[in-house]
């Protein structure tokens, strides 16, 4: 199986690396780490050297009760980094919803939009604008990007001061199904598509591990899965011990659990992997290609 994207025909026949490239300074696990262009785009080596296979990056923090950020700030700091990270010979991905900010970086030259909101997201119509301006609209009209469409409930703002309730893993996947569908009809072609089940994207603990432990049940959708769980709250929570509280572990006390939920993930059925920590993640999947 292959992922088509705007400059790459991605193999993933082997599990892919998606290395995160945060260029924001409130974000859950690196906020202001990288948020300077030349220090995003150092980032974007060292992950590169550690194995990444993709590069994932994002000028919007979308962690739980992140209010959104105006379009032109995150243009201006999304739009840089990308100028010099498609130069850097692997597929580039922006983490984005808004329409404007697709168009602009596939102008320049990215492989893959990944959308919170998969591509439901409508820019308001300016007063000098003949239409408003559509997100799958903008993934349709052009002719190869790949792009990855992510279940969320709700918004960030909100998403878990009311989580979802009842059978979260059927929910997901009808959602799935519905908006691939949506995307379909207006001519992309499936080997440009992949999903993501928004793992803490207004589900509970027990939601989230539902949907690992019924991963396979996600696939029926007929698509790749790209998944998320690095450093995530819930594995803090399942993982904390009674002297720490989960709200005060530190995000990088999580990485033996998120390279454990990345294998498990793997394990059953995900095609990409998006991390933060790209070195132990890709050691963990040698050893499981080791066994294959």
């Amino acid at each position: 199986m292959k992922w088509n994207t705007a400059r790459f025909l991605i193999d993933l026949s082997r599990p892919q690396v998606m290395g995160i490239v945060n260029i924001t300074p409130d974000s859950f696990s690196d906020g202001g780490q990288h948020a300077s262009t030349a220090a995003a785009l150092r980032h974007c080596e060292t992950l590169l050297k550690e194995g990444a296979d993709i590069l994932d990056i994002g000028g919007e923090s979308t962690r739980p009760g992140a209010l959104s950020l105006p379009l032109d700030e995150e243009l201006a700091r999304v739009l840089p980094v990308v100028r010099e990270a498609v130069r850097l010979g692997v597929p580039v991905s922006v983490d984005t919803y808004k329409p404007k900010v697709m168009q602009a970086v596939l102008d320049l030259g990215a492989d893959i939009i990944n959308d919170i909101w998969a591509l439901r997201w409508t820019e308001p119509c300016a007063s000098a604008a003949p239409a408003a301006l559509n997100a799958m609209q903008v993934v349709a009209q052009h002719p190869s990007c790949g792009v990855c469409l992510m279940h969320m409930h709700r918004e960030p703002l909100t998403m878990q001061v009311a989580p979802m309730e009842g059978d979260v893993v059927s929910q997901v996947l009808l959602f799935l199904k519905h908006e691939t569908q949506s995307l379909r009809g207006l001519g992309v072609e499936s080997n440009r598509i992949v999903i993501d089940p928004g793992i803490g994207f207004g589900k509970t603990v027990a939601q989230n591990f539902a949907l690992l432990a019924r991963q396979g049940e996600l696939l029926g959708a007929g698509f790749p899965l790209l998944v998320g769980w690095s450093r995530k709250s819930s594995l803090a929570a399942v993982t904390a011990t009674p002297l720490a509280a989960v709200a005060t572990l530190d995000v990088h006390e999580r990485l033996v659990p998120s390279v454990a939920a990345a294998l498990l993930a793997v394990e059953r059925g995900a095609a990409i992997v998006r991390v933060h920590d790209v070195r132990e993640t890709v050691q963990a999947l040698k050893v499981l290609g080791a066994i294959r």
